[in-house]
């Protein structure tokens, strides 16, 4: 056993040297600036909770709208063109595809859209805002094809002016006709319909439909006004028809066939004035309705095959008059998508609630501060802490139990240093004028009237109240009234028969006086004891952790077989990270202790200094007549 142990415990030896030196030796490309032209960055968060997905859901991407803006944007850095911009993923490497749908450098605001791959339940997703390049090799990358998927045959972001709306995919399925572009929509711009005016959309393969087509249809909208029937979205042929409009506010789909028509159930309806989201999703069997990412109703019946124009904000036929149809939508309409795949009900939900904006989005999409880099770099700060931030990702619920006692300790000391210091501080202001007023009083202090109780706290009719009240902070001031006390004490005893004190009454008031120095004392130690306990105690809880952070990753490592730097270095550093904060918390506090110690170690001899001298004072004043020697023995103890 003994020939076997020792190579093992060199082993284990070798891979904590080898993880040690893995943690020191991390390369600066771990977390490298993805480009060193780019001077600026900012983290963006977006986290998946509640969009509602569920631990088995596979994967999503999504087109994902940034809104950038004076509080969280530095539109002075950014080119006048924006071509800078840049969006990278989380592995700090990946460029992924964008396209702006508006930039106002007057209004300094941006509505972005970026192609966010690889969403996941249960973890945030992650992503890098890049600018703040003004040289000649940043030229404009955005994309608005690339940004979307094959899947989706349809964009408006309704951003034209006196135009027909322009499709953002590759498909080229633009508008036929203009519509009322109005600015302050949800996203930027959108539409506006009168209930008579319709904008055409296009014949084409991308949008023709069999029966019982699967697609997904999306659109955000605000009415101005509750009518009955007034159509969003229509599409006609012969005889089969496909309808989503509000009746008195009640969304609903509708389709018209050989079999005749059917409408989707009633749910509750949406106020007039606010923007809502409806979402159409078809499948072979059933179509569903989506009202701000939630499900609303479904229709058992199938899309019918419809291969012809479509109208938004009317129903009817293209081309046809206002005689020939039914007033239709008023109000607005901004951000109509229309797919070919029947898209989760995640993905409406996570749309949603970013593109509503507001406090809506702030709970699922955080656009992180600027990092700076000086040229081409992280900034030596943001290093050290992006780098303690990816360590504490490793750490274990012992390591992080370890962290909360330390932070703990830390917060206690440093409250009882703040609060001791700012007594000291006073304490020693009140002794300054305390000793000024005892230096004009001391060399005749027959002027104290032993007999009368203001006359002591006014010290002899000079203390004004005002300074009264400094001087009660003062512990010499405490023991001045604590033997002039005394004194007061056998003065009112003997009356007027008071002849002076006598080498005995000289030694009870100086052990009096003695009682209240270390009471005195005591109360400037009070409290110390924290800042002990973080000295002797931090330093063995960060050990306690770091070994507990060692122990469970070679234990991980023994049951996973994989001995390498990679599969050890996050383990031993989490593990190290609890002896940071335990040097952290004790370091300060032996800085601390040390200068308060100092202060109080001054305050004590001050304080001895005193009533020695008071003693001799009052001895030289008050003595009963013998003589001086007698006295002096008397106070020695002989």
């Amino acid at each position: 056993m003994r020939i076997t142990s020792i190579p093992a415990k060199a082993r284990l030896l070798k891979l904590l040297f080898l993880g040690i030196f893995g943690l020191l030796s991390i390369s600066q490309s771990a977390f490298a600036w993805w480009n060193p032209e780019w001077t600026i960055r900012k983290k963006i968060t977006i986290d998946t909770a509640p969009a509602g997905m569920n631990p088995g859901d596979a994967p999503m991407a999504a087109v994902v709208l940034i809104r950038l803006h004076e509080g969280n944007f530095q539109f002075g850095s950014l080119r006048e063109d924006a071509s800078d911009l840049r969006f990278v993923a989380a592995d700090d490497k990946t460029p992924l595809p964008y396209h702006i749908e508006k930039l106002d450098s007057l209004l300094n605001e941006a509505y972005v859209w970026v192609k966010v791959p690889d969403l996941k339940a249960g973890a945030p997703a992650t992503l890098w805002l890049y600018y703040g390049n003004a040289g000649q090799n940043a030229l404009r990358v955005e994309d608005p094809k690339a940004t979307y998927d094959a899947d989706t045959v349809l964009v408006y972001h309704f951003a034209e002016k006196n135009a027909a709306p322009k499709d953002s995919t590759g498909n080229n399925n633009n508008g036929e006709t203009p519509g009322t572009v109005v600015d302050g929509s949800l996203i930027s711009s959108g539409l506006r319909f009168s209930g008579k005016n319709a904008v055409t959309l296009p014949k084409a393969p991308t949008l023709a439909w069999t029966e019982g087509q699967v697609f997904t249809w999306s659109a955000w909208v605000k009415p101005a006004g509750l009518a009955a029937n007034a159509v969003i979205f229509s599409r006609h042929e012969d005889a089969n028809a496909f309808v989503i409009g509000l009746n008195n506010g009640i969304p609903y789909v509708e389709v018209a066939g050989a079999g005749g028509t059917q409408r989707s159930a009633d749910g509750q309806p949406i106020a007039a004035g606010g923007w809502h989201q409806i979402a159409v999703v078809s499948s072979a069997t059933d179509i569903k309705l989506y009202l701000d990412g939630e499900s609303y109703s479904t229709l058992a019946a199938k899309a019918p095959a419809l291969n012809t124009q479509a109208l938004l904000g009317r129903d009817g036929q293209p081309g046809a008059t206002d005689a020939d149809s039914q007033p239709g939508f008023i109000g607005d309409l901004d951000e109509l998508q229309i797919s070919k795949v029947a898209r989760s009900p995640a993905l409406f939900k996570l749309s949603s609630l970013i593109q509503a904006g507001g406090d809506k989005a702030a709970k699922i999409l955080n656009v992180g501060p600027d990092e700076a880099s000086g040229k081409g770099g992280e900034s030596e700060l943001t290093k050290h802490l992006s780098l303690i931030t990816d360590i504490s990702k490793s750490l274990t619920p012992d390591g992080w139990a370890v962290i909360f006692l330390c932070t703990l300790l830390a917060l206690i000391g440093g409250a009882v240093a703040f609060l001791k210091l700012i007594y000291l501080r006073r304490i020693n202001t009140a002794g300054k004028v305390f000793l000024n007023h005892w230096e004009d009083l001391s060399p005749n202090l027959h002027v104290l009237d032993h007999g009368n109780e203001d006359s002591i706290n006014s010290m002899g009719g000079k203390a004004s109240p005002k300074v009264q009240k400094v001087l009660r902070q003062s512990p010499l001031y405490h023991l001045y009234q604590i033997g002039s006390s005394e004194i007061q004490d056998r003065v009112n005893a003997a009356q007027d028969n008071f002849a002076g004190l006598s080498g005995r009454s000289m030694q009870a008031i100086k052990a009096t006086l003695d009682g209240g120095l270390v009471r005195e004392t005591q109360k400037l130690n009070s409290q110390l004891v924290f800042l002990t306990i973080g000295i002797a105690g931090g330093p063995y809880l960060g050990l306690l952790g770091t070994v507990i952070g060692v122990m469970i990753t070679f234990a991980v490592i023994a049951k996973s077989g994989q001995v390498e730097v990679n599969s050890i270095a996050p383990g031993i550093a989490g593990a190290l990270l609890a002896t940071v904060a335990g040097l952290a918390v004790a370091i300060p506090s032996l800085f601390a202790y040390s200068y308060i110690s100092t202060q109080i170690k001054d305050a004590v001899s001050e304080m001895q200094i005193f009533i020695d001298e008071f003693v001799a004072k009052i001895a030289e004043v008050y003595s009963e007549g013998e003589g001086e020697e007698e006295t002096e023995a008397s106070l020695s103890g002989h």
